[in-house]
C-alpha cells in the first residue's frame, strides 16, 4: 500500500528535518567539546545550512558559529549537510587553539587563514527567512551573565560576511550597537539576539 504524494512528500519532509536538526546536535556538540576547557564556560554555538547557488561550490555548506561570553566570535564553514558532517570533518575545519583563545579575549583573529578566491563573485541564493529586518531594534549577547549580558543596537545588514571567512559562510545580521560597536550575530536565535522590548519608563 501506497501513501498518497501529498503525505509521503510531508513525511520525507519531516524526516529530511529531523536528520538536519540531529545534525546540528551532534556538530553543536562535538564543537564544543573540541574548545578548551579553560575558555569553553559560557561559550554559544550554532549551526545553520547555507544553499549556495555557484555551481563551483557545494550545494549546501554548514556554517558553524562560535560565540565567546567576552563577544568574540568567528565562524567556520563545512561543504557538506549537516547529517552528513562526521567529527574529522568538523575538525578538518575548526579553528586552532590560538585563534579559539583569541577569540575568547574578545580579539579579531582571521580564520580560515585567507584564501584566493574571488569574493565578489560569491552568488549566495535561496536563503532562509530571517526574524529581522535593516533598521529593526534588536537586542544582542555580548556578555557571559544571562540577564546582563545583553546590548541594544539595531540592524544595519542582513547575510553579512568578511574577507576572511571560508566561502558560502554568511552571518545573518550585523548590528550597530547602541555603544557604536559594529558586531556580527553569528545565528538567528533568541539565545544571540532577540526583539527590543522597551522598558516601561522609556
Amino acid at each position: 500500500m501506497f501513501l498518497p504524494k501529498s503525505e509521503a512528500d510531508t513525511n520525507n519532509l519531516r524526516a529530511a528535518e529531523a536528520a538536519r536538526r540531529e545534525g546540528y546536535a551532534r556538530i553543536e556538540t562535538w564543537a564544543l567539546e573540541s574548545i578548551p576547557s579553560a575558555i569553553r564556560r559560557g561559550v554559544t554555538i550554532t549551526v545553520q545550512e547555507v544553499q549556495c547557488g555557484d555551481p563551483e561550490c557545494s550545494p549546501v555548506d554548514t556554517a558553524v558559529a562560535i560565540l565567546f561570553p567576552s563577544g568574540g566570535r568567528g565562524m567556520m564553514g563545512i561543504p557538506l549537510e549537516a547529517k552528513d558532517v562526521s567529527k574529522e570533518a568538523l575538525l578538518e575545519c575548526f579553528p586552532t587553539e590560538d585563534v579559539l583563545n583569541a577569540w575568547s579575549r574578545g580579539e579579531d583573529a582571521e580564520w580560515p587563514p585567507m584564501d584566493d578566491y574571488d569574493d565578489d563573485n560569491m552568488d549566495f541564493t535561496q536563503k532562509p527567512q530571517l526574524r529581522f529586518s535593516v533598521g529593526q531594534r534588536v537586542v544582542c549577547r555580548v556578555g557571559p551573565d544571562p540577564v546582563k549580558g545583553w546590548a541594544p543596537g539595531k540592524v544595519i545588514q542582513l547575510w553579512y560576511r568578511e574577507p576572511t571567512w571560508p566561502p558560502n559562510s554568511l552571518a545573518p545580521y550585523k548590528i550597530e550597537l547602541d555603544d557604536g560597536r559594529n558586531i556580527f550575530a553569528p545565528g538567528d536565535v533568541d539565545q544571540i539576539i532577540r526583539e527590543y522590548k522597551p522598558s516601561s519608563d522609556e
